[in-house]
């Protein structure tokens, strides 16, 4: 059990260290913001079962995604994990299969990221939705 406990210590740091590289700040706020999203549309259905949306996306100033054009999926994946265990520590449930997609947007009012979420019970990262849908 210690075993498997570093092995995740060491993917988490690997994940930190991976998304600072990409935004080249600490990479809690963007995952505080992946997770915030998460706990803000959890719907409690009864005692044991809170559902939370399954479907997020990460959208990038056009300069960071254009920089990231070939890690995107790598990224993607990370923050999934990340939320995953999130997930997993808070008890909720999926509203389908989980997955989180990084795309671009050339307005955003920060200027970096913004995360959003919905319930999507069949969905795949490669079929996700145009914001514009």
């Amino acid at each position: 059990m210690g075993s498997l406990k570093r092995w995740e210590q060491v993917l988490e740091r690997w994940q930190d260290a991976l998304i600072a590289r990409v935004f080249h700040s600490d990479p809690v706020e963007l995952l505080d913001s992946l997770r915030g999203e998460c706990d803000n549309h959890a719907v409690v259905c009864s005692e044991s079962r809170v559902v939370v949306p399954n479907a997020y996306e990460i959208e990038l100033a056009s300069g960071v995604h254009e920089e990231l054009a070939r890690h995107t999926r790598q990224l993607g994946q990370s923050l999934m994990d990340t939320l995953a265990r999130h997930g997993e520590k808070n008890g909720y449930e999926w509203a389908g299969p989980l997955t989180v997609r990084v795309t671009t947007a050339s307005h955003l009012p920060n200027g970096r990221y913004r995360v959003s979420s919905r319930a999507m019970p069949h969905v795949r990262a490669d079929a996700f939705p145009s914001a514009a849908e």
